[in-house]
This record gives structure tokens, sequence and C-alpha cells, in this order.
């Protein structure tokens, strides 16, 4: 029995909730912070291409210093998304490298921080057995709930 097909149009109403009412530069903090947790995926198997961890560098370089480039955005997502399709077949590598090119997405239009949280689960998803990928996908949508829930509250304390 093979496992099923993965979608990413899962959305989890409480994380919608709670993603509709946290600031821009807190989501694409978020959004790196999922993709860190599957990034090895891909860095494991091609550690010589960077362009996946570069995405994440530029959007963390957009939330330091403010100075937002649409082609430095656009061309670093795209590059991303390349190393993706150079993967080939549907594996956790591939799927991490879509995640980090949503995540720097994520700077032009904050609803790319959900879909790249939905390609870590889809990597983590790939990565496992059948029998505990539903499980482990489970644990980490509540991981990510739960971390958006503290940089959200670490804002509003002002931490």
């Amino acid at each position: 029995m093979t496992k099923r097909k993965f979608s990413l149009n899962y959305q989890d109403p409480a994380l919608v909730e709670l993603f509709q009412n946290v600031d821009h530069k807190i989501l694409v903090a978020w959004a790196i912070a999922c993709v860190e947790r599957v990034l090895p995926h891909f860095e494991y198997h091609f550690p010589d291409d960077l362009r996946p961890r570069q995405a994440l560098v530029t959007l963390q370089d957009w939330i330091d210093t403010g100075d937002f480039k649409m082609s430095v955005i656009r061309g670093a997502a795209l590059a991303s998304h390349a190393a993706a399709r150079e993967v080939g077949e549907d594996t956790p590598a591939r799927s991490a490298a879509r995640a980090a090119g949503q995540a720097v997405a994520s700077a032009h239009v904050p609803a790319h921080a959900i879909a790249a949280a939905n390609y870590c689960l889809q990597a983590i998803y790939r990565a496992a057995d059948r029998q505990n990928a539903d499980a482990l996908v489970a644990e980490e949508r509540s991981w990510q709930f739960l971390h958006l829930l503290e940089l959200s509250n670490q804002t509003c304390s002002g931490k």
C-alpha cells in the first residue's frame, strides 16, 4: 500500500486566523524558521547547491535592513524553485527547495508564508514512512502554529 498524495491546500483554521493577525515581518521570520527545519533534506543531497539557502539569506536581509528590491526577491524565489525542478522526482529535497522559494516570496506577498509552511509539511510527509507520515505532519503543523503564536506574543509584549 502506498501513501496517499499530500495536499498542499490544507488550511488549518486556527493557523489561518492567527496568520491574519500577525505583522508581515513576523510572518516571514516564521516562514524562515519553518523552512530551516526541512532544508537539511535538500542540503544533504545537494550540498553544493546554495540557491534555497540563499533564498532564506535574502529574506533575512530584508527583515534586517528593510531594503526591498523586487528583482532580488523574485530572483531568489525563482532560483530556489529552479533548484526544486532540478531535483526531478517528488522527494523531501524538492519540497524543501519549494518551501524556501515560497518563503522568500513572502517578502512581497505575505500569503506565501503559508505556502512555505505547507511545502515544509510536504517535505516531512515525503520523508516519513507510511505508518508515521500523518502523525509527523500533525506534529509539525502543531509546532508551526505554536511557533507563530510565540513570535506574535513576543512582539505584543515588546520582547
